[in-house]
């Protein structure tokens, strides 16, 4: 019996998310008096293997076939449910992201197992197995009992801390076979995006409105951003109206995020947007309307007129520097 826990890679490289699931995945086994299996699929280099033993990785599968460059959810579901057999796993942890979301459900029809989804905590009993999860666009939460045998958790992104270890895990390199008519996706073209730190990523956020009233507002937002090494973000009436791009978007309908920090200035907090960043660690609100949602929100608010605030902030943060 042991945890099972899928760490993405980007281009050979762990980032902090898959450092969260291994670390949330060890608190799992210690409750579970059990240890950590953790698979990593794609090249990637024994050193860097070695990190998710810091995280608490008691035994790292590193399976790197040509045939699984491209990620293809049938085909690395294929491999994670092999692996979660012959390690015998109780218990699969995936991140609740586009990847996550594509496998679980495949994994769960292949090993018949329940899935509890966008899981922020621990879980809360082991008998029976309860876990938790916010719902609602983060208004309410849920208790989930999962009765399966087997039991596959995707976890919130940014919603459990990471926990050092020292650990020497065992590496084991490992050649699944894969069976060609699961491979259906097909790469043509790779177009990277440079000199922009990737919205999913960052740890800091600085999202705009309606509040800032004109795309030609803008540059102040950019510069408090560049200041706090954050990314940009929009809602989606400004990516709508076309002053920001659409891969800006953050909402219910665009990109759900969770960063540390959330800085929303000229946004009134619809319940769409609130869906996408609900998760987020810390918010702060900049609006001139007292009463607006998004101040429910956040841990921090400032009512005024985001064009007073923002250069305000901009000179303070660059004092501070």
């Amino acid at each position: 019996m042991s945890v099972l826990v899928y760490t993405e890679n980007w281009d050979g490289k762990f980032k902090k998310l898959s450092f969260e699931l291994v670390s949330y995945a060890t608190g799992v086994a210690k409750m579970l008096s059990t240890s950590v299996t953790a698979v990593s699929i794609g090249k990637v280099d024994e050193s860097e293997l070695k990190k998710l033993g810091n995280y608490g990785a008691d035994k790292i599968i590193s399976v790197s076939n040509d045939q699984l460059i491209a990620l293809d959810s049938q085909a690395y579901t294929s491999v994670i449910s092999e692996i979660s057999q012959k390690e015998n796993a109780t218990v699969i942890i995936i991140s609740n992201n586009n990847t996550g979301k594509a496998i679980a459900p495949r994994l769960s029809v292949r090993l018949k197992a329940g899935v509890g989804s966008g899981v922020s905590k621990l879980p809360l009993n082991l008998n029976p197995f309860t876990v938790y999860k916010r719902t609602y666009s983060g208004n309410a939460f849920a208790h989930v009992v999962i009765k399966s045998d087997v039991k596959i958790i995707t976890l919130a992104q940014n919603s459990f801390d990471l926990i050092e270890i020292a650990n020497n895990a065992t590496i084991e390199n490992l050649n699944v076979p894969i069976d060609g008519s699961l491979l259906k996706t097909v790469v043509k073209d790779v177009q990277k995006q440079t000199g922009k730190i990737v919205l999913t990523d960052a740890d800091i956020v600085v999202s705009g409105g309606r509040g800032m009233k004109s795309p030609d507002n803008w540059p102040s937002l950019v510069e408090l951003a560049t200041l706090l090494g954050a990314a940009t973000a929009c809602s989606r009436p400004v990516s709508d109206e076309g002053w920001r791009p659409n891969d800006e978007h953050t909402g219910q309908t665009g990109k759900i995020i969770a960063p540390n920090l959330y800085i929303a200035v000229g946004i009134s907090g619809a319940t769409q947007h609130l869906a996408g960043i609900s998760s987020s660690k810390y918010i702060v609100a900049i609006n001139t309307d007292k009463d607006a949602p998004i101040f429910e929100a956040s841990q921090y608010g400032i009512v005024g007129d985001a064009m007073k605030v923002l250069p305000k902030l901009v000179a303070a943060v660059k004092e501070i520097k």
